[in-house]
């Protein structure tokens, strides 16, 4: 049997004591159930194409970023090679221009975050909801009273027979190539 952390012991012995409060439950045990969201996500087939898009996103911004230094670069060479020869005019003129590159470069990477965040948030949360859907099924199924999601929970230790994440990958993979593709 493996151990829980004392904030997720508190909260399993309030929900014991809840449940078998009821007069019909005194006399049966609790049935839990443990999923671990973080790893069924990456396990399903749309979090593997998700985490995909991620990283292909992510790359693109990078390259871009990469182009912008490596422009603020060669005009910062640029400048320290020529701060003996240049007129003060030219010279003034590429610090403007090394400081608006920069300044575009921290806008840009601001806006990609920002931009970033929301799209992956958006995926996230809507696998999410959909496998919650799933994880309610099969704790109906199962007759489960509970389902604790190992990674957000702070369980520190569970018995493995308790856990049902590739039950609910394998069902929600089942379900997403039952359902018509969802429009980007």
């Amino acid at each position: 049997m493996k151990r829980l952390s004392p904030s997720a012991a508190l909260v399993l012995a309030a929900v014991t004591a809840a449940v078998l409060a009821g007069p019909a439950r005194a006399q049966q045990a609790i049935k839990i159930a443990v999923v671990n969201s973080s790893q069924a996500f990456q396990d399903c087939a749309e979090g593997k194409k998700a985490i995909a898009q991620f990283d292909e996103r992510d790359k693109k911004i990078r390259a871009e970023i990469k182009k912008m230094d490596d422009a603020i670069l060669a005009l910062q060479s640029r400048l320290n090679t020529g701060q003996l020869t240049m007129a003060q005019d030219a010279l003034m003129g590429i610090q403007n221009d090394i400081a608006r590159k920069q300044t575009e470069r921290k806008r840009f990477e601001e806006d990609q975050t920002r931009e970033f965040t929301q799209f992956r948030n958006g995926i996230v949360q809507r696998i999410q909801t959909e496998m919650i859907e799933i994880i309610k099924a099969l704790r109906k199924e199962k007759g489960l009273d509970l389902v604790v999601d190992f990674a957000t929970s702070g369980i520190i230790d569970f018995e493995p027979a308790l856990d049902i994440t590739a039950e609910v990958v394998s069902r929600y993979d089942a379900s997403r190539a039952a359902a018509p593709p969802v429009k980007k």
